[in-house]
């Protein structure tokens, strides 16, 4: 499977902090995985997107999606990535036109090329980030050991959100997109608060739009008919050949 979503961790009381992944096998088939503790993607067992990993999985007891797979941690491997020249041809056969056909085909899962996009960021409130910073040390209590990393996790004082079209109209979604936060974080603390987020503008405002872009989005197991923005991907448009040219 090639990685296309690492999702930001979410509170598990049965195994402490996970991150839902996502991403798409060579014959083009959809795979989410649950769950995948904060912990895996350390060290030597650590993948990102465009990794190319196998595993191996059952059908989840409580998840009715097609495309879940409740994975055996320990049997992740890498094995190498899927080459810039070739992501475009593995992935444009997804791309569907709207979030309402993805849904109407039942599937949980889908690549869009959103149009006429706007990144923004609306600040957090005090309280909202005092809550998310207890999550994260809740659930590293909540691990067989004390997970120190998880512990220290620091909440994003932002909301990136992606203003958006699909072939249905305007959507407005928040960005649960763990590298996008992990930027801003990179990029504070080599720039500053100010130039990271004007180089996050830069990259999803005028390089991803101009070079080509591509959202991985998802529906929620128990909320089917709420879609999420998991994934922001720099993915080249495919270029139709000219037959006049």
């Amino acid at each position: 499977m090639v990685v296309l979503v690492k999702a930001l961790p979410q509170p598990s009381k049965r195994y402490g902090e996970t991150v839902c992944c996502a991403g798409v096998t060579e014959q083009r088939e959809w795979k989410r995985l649950f769950p995948v503790r904060f912990r895996h993607l350390e060290g030597r067992h650590s993948f990102g997107r465009w990794d190319v990993i196998t595993f191996r999985y059952r059908r989840p007891t409580h998840d009715s999606r097609s495309e879940s797979c409740h994975v055996f941690e320990d049997t992740i491997a890498r094995n190498g990535s899927l080459p810039p020249r070739e992501r475009a041809r593995l992935l444009d056969p997804l791309v569907v036109p709207s979030i309402s056909s993805a849904a109407a085909q039942g599937r949980s899962l889908a690549l869009i090329r959103p149009k006429n996009t706007c990144f923004r960021l609306k600040p957090k409130k005090p309280g909202h980030i005092a809550d998310e910073r207890a999550a994260y040390k809740r659930a590293a209590k909540q691990t067989a050991f004390f997970d120190k990393q998880l512990a220290e996790i620091e909440p994003s004082p932002f909301e990136f959100i992606f203003d958006f079209e699909d072939g249905d109209g305007h959507h407005s979604f928040r960005s649960g997109d763990w590298e996008t936060h992990t930027m801003f974080w990179k990029w504070r603390m080599s720039h500053g608060e100010a130039g990271a987020l004007s180089r996050m503008s830069a990259v999803y405002n005028d390089h991803y739009p101009g070079r080509g872009m591509a959202f991985v989005v998802g529906n929620q197991a128990k909320r089917p008919h709420v879609w999420q923005l998991l994934g922001v991907l720099r993915l080249d448009e495919v270029r139709q050949p000219d037959l006049f040219g």
